[in-house]
């Protein structure tokens, strides 16, 4: 997958994993009872990244991250420092 953004110093660009909607007894909930994802796989990352690499799925601080849509595709430029940890 060719990504149109190219990440500067320390910042990746990762895609949202989707939001649950569906809970584990079955019941669909509204658009506005999920929570925000947090966690995001990682795209692209900058020439100073040094502990994450592009397919690596990233736990990532709330509200850290900047959202920005290039040709039609969300993408979340987050700073490294942000990055809490690595989920497998």
């Amino acid at each position: 997958m060719k990504v149109n953004v190219q990440p500067l110093g320390d910042y990746i660009v990762a895609q949202t994993e989707e939001a649950v909607t569906k809970t584990a007894s079955g019941l669909y909930l509204p658009d506005k009872a999920t929570e925000k994802p947090q966690i995001a796989k990682v795209v692209a990352v900058g020439k100073d990244v040094k502990q994450v690499k592009v397919g690596d799925r990233v736990l990532h601080k709330s509200y850290s991250s900047t959202e920005v849509k290039v040709d039609s595709t969300d993408y979340l430029l987050i700073k490294e420092e942000d990055i809490l940890a690595t989920v497998n």
